[in-house]
């Protein structure tokens, strides 16, 4: 990951104006509005359940497009009850998220990666004699989205979608596909692939899947920068979504959430049956998950190649980022509050309804104490 963290790390160094000023744009929404301002029939917090304690001001953040369909959900329950804290999440990505997080200016980031070691090294001079902790709070699948119209239910495997994405198979009739997909009428339309422009934790696990299930055709180094050459990109998991729908022959990765509106690819595995992006089968997966993180670190290793009947393996976990100790005073009783309510049995509750999965119970168990520990 060397070419994405030398890119963040030169990031460091930029002035924090035009991070203020995005931040200050994005107060009242976003191009990321897969979700709109929450969960459509989300259930709403019972009165009383969300404790606001000393919580007020305004709540700064920024990072993963993929969740932010869950923060817009999470936010209309909490704000109805803690009508003193107004919180600005910019989704513009996880890379640039932690870099905000980083310079100072968040309260909190969010990330479909957890952080290196040389961000938890950078975080000491943010978070005063501690560092910053990754909290896992929304799982879910990442969808592999194409459009071509009169093939539904299209099936691929990890070698075929490598060789796509690095632009070795450049139609939608090559043998490859047409053997994995027998019955299909695969049309000679070009394949258009699109990436991330932008540092993306999204990325980052759509490539880990890639090398962990087919080595032998993805030689890139990985990481939240798209290495591979060839393609489009755009911007954000909604950016992926518009160029997938209006560009025929199009494919790319994004959070399912964003992939409502066109058809999503099923991934066949070791099973013995090709399996769709949904929520449930992405928690068969994400359940197999270990904590791999250091003290109140809860950093998880993915397993992105499940035999587990129904298990979707192409998964990610997005993390919030926050000091574990060291917030800045004015900001830590919202932080924690915030924080608080959404690894609740209520905040989880909501996911599902907006296309997230919950975390495993033993997960989000060693996120509550931990959140309950800030300082």
């Amino acid at each position: 990951m060397k070419l994405q963290r030398k890119n963040r790390l030169r990031a460091l160094s930029l002035g924090a104006v035009a991070v203020s000023g995005a931040l200050a744009l994005t107060a009242c929404g976003s191009d990321d509005t897969g979700g709109g301002s929450g969960a459509s029939g989300a259930p709403s917090a019972a009165a009383g359940s969300i404790k606001c304690d000393d919580a007020k001001g305004e709540l700064l953040a920024a990072g993963s497009s993929a969740q932010k369909n869950a923060i817009d959900a999470w936010m209309k329950q909490y704000t109805a009850s803690c009508k003193d804290v107004r919180i600005n999440y910019n989704p513009n990505g996880s890379g640039a998220g932690i870099t905000n997080f980083l310079q100072g200016q968040t309260a909190f980031a969010g990330s479909d990666s957890p952080l290196d070691a040389e961000e938890i090294a950078k975080s000491k001079e943010v978070c005063k004699d501690s560092q910053a902790i990754d909290l896992p709070m929304v799982g879910g699948p990442i969808a592999v989205s194409y459009n071509l119209p009169g093939v539904d239910g299209l099936v691929l495997d990890a070698p075929t979608l490598a060789k796509i994405f690095d632009d070795k198979i450049k139609t939608w009739d090559d043998e490859a596909i047409a053997k994995l997909n027998p019955d299909a009428k695969l049309p000679g339309t070009k394949i258009q692939t699109f990436h991330r422009s932008d540092d993306s934790g999204t990325t980052d696990n759509f490539t880990k899947y890639l090398k962990a299930a087919a080595a032998d055709n993805w030689k890139y180094e990985g990481g939240k920068a798209w290495q591979a050459k060839g393609g489009q990109s755009a911007s954000g998991s909604s950016g992926l979504a518009q160029q997938v729908t209006q560009t025929a022959g199009a494919i790319s990765y994004m959070e399912l959430s964003y992939a409502k509106d066109a058809q999503t690819v099923h991934v066949k595995t070791g099973a013995a049956t090709p399996v769709e992006a949904t929520v449930d089968n992405a928690t068969k997966a994400i359940a197999e998950a270990k904590v791999v993180g250091e003290g109140s670190d809860l950093a998880l290793e993915l397993n992105y190649e499940p035999t587990a009947d129904g298990a979707y393996p192409i998964t990610l976990v997005t993390y919030e980022i926050a000091c574990e100790k060291g917030n800045k005073a004015e900001t830590l009783a919202a932080t924690k509050s915030f924080l608080t309510y959404v690894a609740s049995e209520e905040g989880q509750a909501i996911l599902k309804d907006a296309s997230y999965a919950p975390m495993p119970e033993e997960i989000i168990t060693k996120v509550r104490e931990t959140v309950a520990n800030l300082s």
